[in-house]
C-alpha cells in the first residue's frame, strides 16, 4: 500500500503507517482534496460479489476472477484470452474511484460548473504498481483518472519541494 511504501521512501522502518504524513504532503504539494480509495476498494468487492452471485446462479462464465490488477488482466488477454470471459467486469478501486471524483456527488458538490458536466475534477491517483498507469489509459477506462503517480513518483516530487517527510503530522 502506498501509505506504508511511501514511509520506507524517506528510511522509516518497514511497516510504518504514513496516511497523514502523506496527505499532508500532498496538500503542501498544492492538491485542493486527498481521497483514500479504501472506500472504492469496498465498492469493487461489493460488485464483484454480487457478479459473482449473477454468475453462480446462472451457472454461467466460472470461475470468476478479479479484474483489479491491470497487470494481471494484461496476461491473461495475452497468454490466456480464453479466459478473459471468466474476468470480473468491475472497475478496480482506482478506476472506481476517479468515476466517482469526476461524475458523482462530489464533482457536483463543487459547484455549477461541475455539476452540469461542463468542467471535471482533475484526478490524480497514487499507486504502488506501475500498471496503473496502463489501466489508467485502457480502452473503456480512460477519462476516469488524469494522472497516475508512482510511491516512488510521489516521494521524489516531495524531495523536490524541500518538503521534510519525516517532520509532517501524522494527524
Amino acid at each position: 500500500a502506498t501509505r506504508i511504501a511511501i514511509s520506507e521512501e524517506f528510511g522509516m522502518k518497514p511497516g510504518t503507517v504514513s496516511t497523514g504524513r502523506m496527505i499532508n504532503a500532498l496538500k503542501q504539494l498544492g492538491f485542493d482534496y486527498v481521497f483514500d480509495t479504501n472506500f472504492a476498494a469496498d465498492l469493487t468487492i461489493m460488485e464483484e460479489g454480487t457478479e459473482f452471485l449473477a454468475r453462480l446462479t446462472a451457472r454461467k462464465m466460472l470461475p470468476i476472477f478479479t479484474s483489479c490488477c491491470p497487470g494481471w488482466v494484461n496476461w491473461v488477454e495475452i497468454n490466456r484470452p480464453d479466459l478473459l470471459p471468466h474476468l470480473s467486469t468491475t472497475k478496480s478501486p482506482q478506476q472506481m474511484h476517479g468515476a466517482l471524483t469526476k461524475r458523482g456527488a462530489f464533482a457536483r458538490a463543487l459547484g455549477p460548473e461541475f455539476a452540469d458536466g461542463k468542467v471535471e475534477p482533475y484526478v490524480v491517483s497514487v499507486m504502488p504498481c506501475t500498471a496503473k498507469k496502463d489501466e489508467a489509459m485502457r480502452p473503456g477506462l480512460s477519462g476516469d483518472i488524469d494522472h497516475v503517480l508512482t510511491t516512488r513518483e510521489l516521494a521524489r516530487m516531495i524531495r523536490a519541494h524541500g518538503i521534510a517527510f519525516g517532520s509532517l503530522s501524522e494527524n
